[in-house]
């Protein structure tokens, strides 16, 4: 199968591209971000580095011929661009947004437009949201409500793109937590993430079990519409003891 990440130069995008060329199912990964896609380090033994193309799009609102090809026979794409609560206080909200929610909408239009040889299936699209995310603007947090209101809104015109996209697209939303790498985090880091998580009630997930849970929906189908950070440590759990068997 072939993988599109979008945002695969991130934190979370490298260890999703270090999972996948791992994975014998997938046969292509398509890295698209504003930057260039590394090969990970520490590959593990069955990888392929070859299955890697990175792609640099310069503009996710207009994409080029170039960035278009790549999408063409696309099975499932991981959605992980987007603006983090910590970046999003020092920028124009408008530009959030656009971030966040107009680069999302529009990458789901061009994918579902590209040409795919199998259409029996649709493609699967993973957004990659938050734990805080609220898609109930009533229900607005106290902590960084406008911008959890606004990745709900994202999140609710994703499912409904794919409702209403004949069959073209088979959406899931994911809502980790703190994600903590669990081999090279900060001991700073780790700590404030422990208070803020009992403050304000954001579990820890860890980075390898995002990853492969993101990476088993997209491989093995959807598994629910909406993945908690609960759901997210009991997938990715599984698959790291299923790989150490």
């Amino acid at each position: 199968m072939k993988l599109v990440v979008v945002g695969s130069s991130g934190f979370v995008g490298k260890e999703v591209v270090r999972q996948a060329l791992a994975n014998p199912a997938v046969t292509s990964v398509v890295g698209l971000s504003r930057r260039r896609t590394p090969v990970p380090e520490s590959l593990e033994g069955s990888s392929d580095a070859d299955k890697l193309a990175s792609v640099v799009a310069d503009d996710f609102l207009n994409y080029s011929d170039t960035v278009k090809q790549h999408l063409v026979n696309a099975d499932a794409c991981i959605w992980l661009m987007a603006v983090t609560p910590n970046k999003s206080a020092s920028m124009p909200w408008d530009q959030v947004r656009k971030v966040c929610l107009d680069y999302t909408i529009h990458g789901l239009e061009e994918l579902s437009q590209a040409p795919r040889k199998d259409t029996s299936k649709p493609l699967t699209f993973v957004y990659v949201s938050g734990a805080n995310a609220e898609r109930d603007p009533a229900k607005k947090p106290w902590l960084l409500g406008e911008y959890s209101v606004m990745r709900g809104e994202v999140e609710a015109r994703v499912l409904d793109f794919a409702k209403h996209s004949n069959n073209a697209i088979e959406a899931c939303i994911a809502k980790p937590g703190f994600i903590r790498d669990a081999e090279n985090g900060s001991f700073l880091l780790n700590a404030l993430q422990n208070v803020l998580s009992g403050v304000i009630r954001v579990p820890v997930v860890y980075l390898h079990d995002v990853a492969a849970t993101l990476l088993a929906q997209a491989t093995e189908g959807v598994e629910k519409e909406t993945l908690e950070s609960a759901d997210i440590a009991r997938i990715g759990g599984s698959k790291k003891q299923s790989a150490e068997r």
